[in-house]
């Protein structure tokens, strides 16, 4: 497609045309001087600025101080907790020292029912061996008797 030449536009074979000296003078800008704020304003926005950098560094401040106060009272409830641990690990550590203590001192006793424990079942032993002989003996008398 080819473009159309319009009135802004310059036809397709024909180069621009450099702008002429009296045309740069009415397209160019001026540049206005830079006017610093009046001093009053400089001054205010700085204690403005100023006041808010406190206000924020207060508040950063005021959360450090919580958060390590928090800390502390974590770390304090910590040792309490440790410090019952502890003592709930001794009172174990005694009750185990008592215990066998208790278990030493009737070692003996065990012994002595685990000594009556194995005469017990050797007299049942003999209980049933004197029990079949009595049976045998009993069954040639009764023999003998029928002769």
């Amino acid at each position: 497609m080819a473009e159309q030449e319009g009135p802004d536009k310059p036809p397709l074979n024909e180069q621009p045309v450099a702008p002429s000296a009296s045309q740069d003078d009415a397209t160019v800008e001026t540049a206005e001087e830079a006017v610093e704020p009046p001093e009053a304003d400089i001054n205010e926005l700085c204690r403005d600025m100023f006041s808010k950098m406190a206000l924020y560094l207060t508040g950063e401040l005021t959360t450090t101080s919580e958060d390590y106060k928090l800390l502390e009272n974590m770390n304090k409830l910590t040792s309490l907790k440790y410090m019952e641990m502890k003592d709930i690990a001794g009172n174990i550590s005694r009750n185990l020292k008592d215990l066998n203590k208790k278990y030493a001192s009737l070692q003996p006793y065990l012994e002595q029912i685990n000594q009556i424990e194995e005469q017990v079942a050797s007299l049942e032993n003999a209980a049933y061996k004197l029990d079949a002989y009595s049976k045998r003996l009993e069954a040639k008398f009764k023999k003998l008797e029928k002769r």
